[in-house]
């Protein structure tokens, strides 16, 4: 027994080597093809699916049991996000004036389907990076959600290139950064009181790579500007 939990363990350390490696290697293809203009078109078609794929390996390494309240709790962030960026991007009241391009795929109510994936993958990530800190819940939610902040203060900058969405006069408001922030706050908050847990051994890797992702791509449109 003792054996065969030592080779179990030895496999799911390999599988995560190869993984690791394989978003780290898939990521920065993404950067090249970005930047090169024979591939810019092709490459921002694949912008959701790279999202979807992140998520899915997330969800493959997630460690502990995904029950009842744990699937309730990230489908909730997902109608919920959604539904906020719903009435943002058609009012113009929650985070400022922008409408989203068509870089992240299909719509409804002019908000793409995926918008909801990608604030359960930040909620997620942060949370489960954070999490192997030592610090008390209510400084774990505050630094979460900050990562989180930081985050949309890179893709900001690049996410009008890749057609994700617009802002009005190409200004992005405080507000926009304010309501990320709250947003943030609600949820970490929501998920530290449900005692969700969010351990992953992959998270850091994965929100460390569509970071400097985003970075390298706003650093590389900078140069050619």
């Amino acid at each position: 027994m003792v054996a065969y939990e030592h080779y179990n363990f030895e496999l799911i350390s390999m599988k995560q080597k190869v993984i690791s490696i394989f978003f780290v290697i898939f990521y920065s293809v993404g950067v090249i093809g970005i930047a090169l203009p024979i591939t810019f078109p092709m490459f921002i078609k694949l912008i959701p699916f790279a999202l979807i794929l992140s998520f899915a390996a997330l969800v493959f390494f997630h460690s502990g049991k995904i029950d009842w309240k744990t699937t309730l709790f990230f489908l909730s962030i997902y109608i919920i996000s959604f539904t906020v960026e719903a009435i943002g991007v058609n009012t113009g009241i929650i985070f400022g004036d922008y409408s989203y391009g068509g870089g992240l795929g299909l719509k409804l109510f002019e908000t793409p389907f995926i918008i909801g994936v990608n604030w359960l993958f930040m909620v997620y990530t942060t949370a489960a990076v954070v999490e192997k800190w030592k610090l008390h819940s209510i400084f774990k939610i505050i630094v979460a959600a900050s990562i989180m902040l930081l985050y949309d203060l890179v893709l900001e900058q690049v996410a009008p290139k890749l057609d994700m969405w617009h802002w009005k006069n190409e200004i992005i408001p405080l507000q926009n950064y304010m309501a990320w922030f709250a947003l943030a706050l609600i949820f970490h908050s929501v998920l530290k009181i449900s005692n969700i847990k969010t351990q992953n051994k992959l998270a850091l890797l994965i929100l460390g790579c569509q970071f400097l992702f985003f970075l390298s791509l706003d650093f590389l449109f900078k140069l050619t500007k």
